[in-house]
């Protein structure tokens, strides 16, 4: 557990140190805010149920920093520290794999919480959206979507050779997600083929998920996007297991 912790510390220094990675974690979320908030605005419109679109948006944007974060920066970091010769050196060492992993997670997995955390003041703050759910219920539900995006994200590296690839499968996947998914543009406004579509996109999941918790519905009421979570970080996992490689 004393290594653990050691390596986290670690890990979080060297992430600190990666402006991209910093900036999508932290920043990205409330700049998002700010700027759709300076477009938009919030006030209740009939098609968001008498909600304005900041109050439904919110929950989204915090689905699409840990999109961001789970299928770009971390395999990106991941690859790239294999090519550099890193993780070979780890081998070197009593080091399990497990450890390392669970540490590696670590350090985006807090900065993302804070990043969302500082999304959730601005909307709340500065343009008055209001929150009717739980905050452990959310908070929950967060550490979900965060956990299976990462494991997602290693899953990529462990087939990902280099991090140039890294970042080209990353961006081609989360692109289309983003769009799609009603993380940058509410599903309610889009057509129904797109909503169709969304159906089978993961971060869409993410984003009903988290934005039935914003409005407090129950758990219950999720079940599929739980059940679906769950089995894309079972199977994240299974990849990470059969491909991870100290070099």
């Amino acid at each position: 557990m004393r290594a653990f912790w050691k390596l986290a510390v670690v890990q979080a220094k060297l992430y600190w140190r990666e402006p991209i990675g910093v900036f999508f974690t932290l920043l990205f979320g409330p700049a998002l805010m700010v700027m759709m908030g300076f477009i938009f605005g919030n006030a209740p419109q009939s098609v968001f149920g008498g909600h304005g679109q900041l109050d439904v948006s919110t929950p989204a944007y915090a689905a699409l920093v840990i999109g961001i974060t789970g299928v770009t920066i971390v395999p990106i970091t991941a690859v790239g520290r294999r090519e550099l010769g890193v993780l070979r050196r780890f081998s070197a060492t009593p080091l399990r794999p497990l450890t390392y992993f669970l540490s590696d997670i670590l350090a985006p997995f807090a900065f993302t919480l804070v990043g969302i955390a500082l999304l959730f003041l601005t909307a709340m703050l500065v343009y008055g959206v209001s929150f009717k759910g739980q905050w452990l219920s959310l908070l929950a539900g967060v550490g979900l979507s965060a956990v299976t995006f990462f494991a997602l994200g290693h899953a990529l590296a462990g087939v990902l050779p280099n991090a140039r690839i890294a970042t080209a499968v990353g961006n081609a996947v989360i692109i289309p997600m983003n769009i799609f998914s009603g993380a940058v543009v509410p599903l309610q406004v889009m057509p129904a083929g797109v909503q169709a579509v969304a159906r089978f996109l993961s971060l869409t999941h993410v984003v009903s998920l988290l934005t039935g918790l914003w409005f407090r519905e129950s758990w219950g009421a999720h079940l599929l996007e739980v059940a679906v979570l769950v089995g894309l970080l079972i199977v994240g996992m299974a990849v990470v297991a059969l491909t991870f490689k100290w070099e």
